[in-house]
């Protein structure tokens, strides 16, 4: 909405936006000034005005209105930005405000910027679903073999489908069932594993995602950022003070503000004249304490922070006296800004004695160590924006009347407007190395002429109606030449914890990281280097400013010479890029190390994540924390979500919730893995366990001339995919082929699941073969075998299949947990209970011949020798080539293990 009008008396208000794009700082917002000079607020109804307002656009950063008030004469018009605007889910901090309302639902720039979710699958499944129709085809195929062979005697389309039927086991039913309950059991896992405390996972379709990804896009603030910022150096050019020299500059504060003090309350008379003679002397070097000092005052002043006092209650009742006097008292004072770095200067300033006391839109006050309150007038503000880098003020000091000019910006901006020096490039550098961020502070006193010259050519460039911001522009320029450089100042902001080994794990993983931040350009970039993102001996290529498709063909080319070198692009012309040359973009920016893309809207973060997928096939994982990642989130094959500073909307539309970054090296590394390993596993078992009894029919039914003849009966077979030999495959679901310990210390094992070797046509293929060959021994075994009494076949070849399935989980497990053991024993007794009153089942056909299972002949010794041979002919040959293929090409993490 349009902001008309507010109680607070600057006319302006601030707004917190943290629920909205993620960001902790406050906005100052401005009145409308028509409509906050009104004398009352009921006059708002009595005047006639509109308002003009651009269609809805997605854009976040910009706003374009006029405000127009007819019932004077002439009318009044007012040009609106987005600094006159208060935007929908934020709050606003000081005081009330009234507006009026000009997007509502789904014009509003957050909606416009979020996604209709899509529901997610994983890759494993997709894999698993090709197999299976692979595995429908076999059994068609099959089928129309067994009725060829049969030579389409009589009606041949009713055999079809009986083989159909009882082939109908190689498609394995029980597949999602068992594959859904793994996934709940690897997210309870996840949820209890100490060393992740606060893992929430909000998704049961796709924990193996954790263990493909490539690409892994994270946002900045509030998720590898604290989004804390302190101050950590100042630098005077020939003496640096860091984090411990902080009370040394506190005492040269003290002095020489006590020495101004004594200079002060000498003589009125003589300390003008004074003051003249000094500046037409030759410049003498300034000693440090008054260097620091001038320093510290700049920083002081040169800011657009106000400090806030919360009203204590008791104190309301008495004077006004009583008021002023509490008004001051630091206990209960806060500061606001647009930016945090801003606050942690005025804050420092603070530490060491200067302190900001109170500010409206036309004074401040600051109280120097000795308790005095100095005020100054501030004459102009220059506000910071993403084009100039800088900002600047005009202030005059009350007590002596001097004016100054202060100001302070990114050192590319600053260094042409400082007088020549010789180390502000160098120790810039240097501070940007540590990951500071860094600002120039210089200044430049005027007199009442020069300011009065000034005054005047400002004001006419702000009211031309042409080119307005470029003739302001101008005029400021005039000013802004050969300022006293003061200081350099550095200021970190503080990264999340383990940020540092995380990122580097992740690298060594065969990860590829993007940052994508709506952040400036300079901070993202100290971001990257301060938290390795980016290593030290890379080299960083900043993508220039591109607005036309020969500009990006231009810059794409410079791009493509370097190698190995850091991508870093703004918003805007990463949309030129993909405009005019999405394909070649893409292929350039995935071969880089680490990208970083700035100043992003929400829709650009999401788009970002989808052409990732479209041109690479790849797995991708978002990380975010704040709403303006949630359209990331909801575009990645995996999202998750950090539950911050910043609200839980991204933690909750996420797929798995995290509450720290750090965490997300061992929810990939060790459960990622697991869930993969595991689910591969289990999902080629079940496939396996049908394969083997369809085999076991196919030779049934060919050796009786091609009868369509179940082998085993109802029971029998519901039996064997349920109690007989669901325990032991499901206990595959807590198999792990590495330790823990191991999968976090050596990173790289993770680069082998993202080839997605565990289950491929490959594995596959080796596991139909082995299917084939068991149920083939166990069906020419038992047939081989069988006594004169035909009966006995089937009591022969179904134990010794039972026997045979518990052994080859016994030969895929990797590593034992005591509840596989159970499993196995428990099923093996299942199956022993149940012979004894399941007996009519072993016969063959309805009717079996006259022979009902006897007890006695399960017990004699022959049907154990023979049962026992049968198995060990089917598994002994598998047990002797995993050992041979162990000892010859052992895979990477076996040579870890030994």
């Amino acid at each position: 909405m349009v902001f008309l009008r507010t109680s607070e008396k600057a006319g302006s208000c601030f707004i917190r936006t943290d629920q909205l794009d993620g960001e902790t700082d406050w906005k100052l917002k401005v009145a409308v000034s028509c409509t906050q000079r009104l004398p009352a607020l009921g006059d708002l109804f009595s005047i006639s005005a509109y308002v003009y307002a651009q269609k809805p656009q997605m854009d976040i950063h910009s706003f374009e209105g006029t405000f127009t008030r007819e019932d004077t004469d002439p009318p009044i018009h007012e040009s609106l930005s987005i600094e006159n605007t208060l935007w929908a889910s934020t709050i606003v901090a000081s005081g009330t405000v009234i507006g009026v309302v000009i997007y509502t639902g789904k014009e509003t720039r957050s909606v416009m910027n979020t996604s209709d979710p899509k529901n997610k699958v994983g890759l494993l499944d997709l894999e698993l679903n090709r197999l299976t129709k692979a595995l429908f085809l076999a059994l068609v195929a099959l089928s129309i073999v067994m009725v060829t062979l049969q030579g389409y005697v009589g009606p041949w389309y009713r055999n079809l489908f009986r083989f159909l039927l009882l082939f109908s086991y190689i498609i394995p039913i029980s597949l999602r069932v068992n594959l859904d309950m793994g996934k709940a059991v690897y997210g309870w896992m996840m949820m209890k594993d100490e060393n992740i405390p606060g893992t929430v996972v909000r998704t049961s379709t796709i924990p193996e995602e954790l263990g493909r990804l490539v690409y892994l896009l994270t946002d900045k603030t509030g998720t590898l950022t604290k989004n804390e910022m302190i101050f950590k150096r100042l630098h005077l050019g020939t003496v640096s003070y860091g984090a411990d020299m902080m009370d040394e500059i506190q005492s040269h504060v003290r002095d020489s503000c006590s020495q101004m003090q004594s200079q002060a309350g000498g003589n009125n008379t003589g300390s003008t004249p004074l003051r003249k003679a000094q500046s037409s002397a030759p410049k003498v070097r300034k000693s440090v304490s008054s260097r620091i000092h001038e320093a510290v005052k700049a920083i002081v002043l040169c800011h657009n922070v106000t400090p806030v006092y919360e009203s204590r209650a008791g104190v309301t009742g008495e004077t006004e006296f009583a008021e002023a006097d509490q008004d001051f008292s630091d206990e209960n004072r806060t500061y606001q800004a647009s930016s945090p770095d801003e606050v942690a200067l005025v804050q420092w300033t603070e530490s060491v004695g200067l302190t900001l006391v109170s500010r409206d839109l036309t004074s401040m006050q600051l109280k120097t160590p000795s308790g005095q309150v100095l005020s100054f007038c501030i004459l102009q503000l220059f506000p910071f924006t993403s084009e100039s880098k800088r900002m600047g003020v005009i202030v005059r000091d009350e007590s002596t009347a001097e004016i100054t000019f202060y100001m302070k910006g990114a050192d590319v901006a600053m260094s042409s407007i400082v007088q020549y020096n010789d180390w502000l490039e160098e120790e810039c550098g240097n501070m940007a190395r540590e990951g500071l961020r860094t600002l120039v502070v210089a200044k430049k006193a005027l007199t009442e002429e020069q300011y009065q010259d000034f005054e005047s050519r400002y004001t006419q460039a702000k009211l031309s109606m042409h080119d307005r911001s470029l003739k302001v522009a101008a005029v400021v320029e005039s000013l802004e030449r050969e300022m006293e450089l003061l200081c350099l100042t550095g200021v970190e902001d503080q990264l999340q914890t383990d940020v540092r080994p995380t990122l580097e794990m992740l690298r060594n993983a065969g990860i590829k990281i993007w940052m994508l931040t709506g952040d400036k350009l300079e901070t993202a970039t100290c971001i990257a280097k301060s938290s390795h993102l980016v290593s030290r001996t890379q080299d960083i290529h900043i993508f220039r400013q591109v607005t036309s498709r020969g500009e990006a063909h231009l810059e794409l080319n410079a791009f493509r010479r370097k190698h190995d070198c850091a991508l870093v692009i703004s918003g805007d012309s990463l949309e030129v890029c993909l405009k005019y040359y999405e394909h070649e973009f893409v292929e350039l920016a995935c071969q880089c190390p680490a990208v970083v893309c700035c100043r992003c809207s929400p829709t650009q973060k999401a788009r970002i994540v989808t052409l990732l997928q479209q041109h690479t096939g790849r797995r991708t994982c978002a990380v975010g924390d704040g709403g303006n990642d949630v359209s990331m989130i909801q575009a990645a094959d995996c999202g998750i979500g950090i539950e911050g500073k910043e609200g839980k909307q991204a933690s909750l539309a996420a797929d798995f919730s995290i509450t720290q970054f750090r965490h997300i090296g061992r929810l990939l590394m060790v459960h990622g893995r697991n869930s993969y390993k595991r689910s591969a596993a289990l999902g080629q078992f079940v496939m396996h366990r049908g394969l083997i009894i369809s085999t076991m029919q196919a030779v049934f039914s060919s050796v009786f001339y091609f009868a369509s003849v179940p082998l085993y009966q109802g029971f029998l077979m519901v039996g064997y995919a349920t109690i007989y030999t669901m325990f032991p495959v499901f206990s595959l679901v807590l198999d792990q082929d590495v330790k823990p310990e191991m999968a976090m210390l050596y990173p790289e094992l993770y680069k082998d699941l993202t080839k997605g070797r565990s289950l491929s046509f490959k594995t596959f293929l080796i596991w139909v073969l082995i299917s084939i060959y068991q149920g083939g021994i166990l069906m020419y075994g038992a047939l081989v075998l069988f006594e004169s009494e035909f009966v006995h076949v089937v009591a022969i070849s179904f134990t010794a299949l039972i026997l045979t399935e518990l052994l080859m989980v016994a030969l895929t497990v990797r590593t034992w947990h005591w509840l596989m053991v159970v499993a196995e024993f428990l099923s093996l007794g299942c199956y022993v209970s149940s012979l004894a009153f399941l007996n009519e089942y072993f016969g063959i056909g309805r009717v079996s011949f006259g022979a009902f299972l006897d007890v006695a002949f399960i017990t004699t010794v022959t049907f154990l020798w023979k049962v026992s041979a049968i198995t060990v002919v089917s598994c002994l040959p598998l047990y002797v080539l995993k050992y041979l293929r162990r000892k010859l090409s052992p895979p990477s993490y076996c040579k870890l293990a030994s």
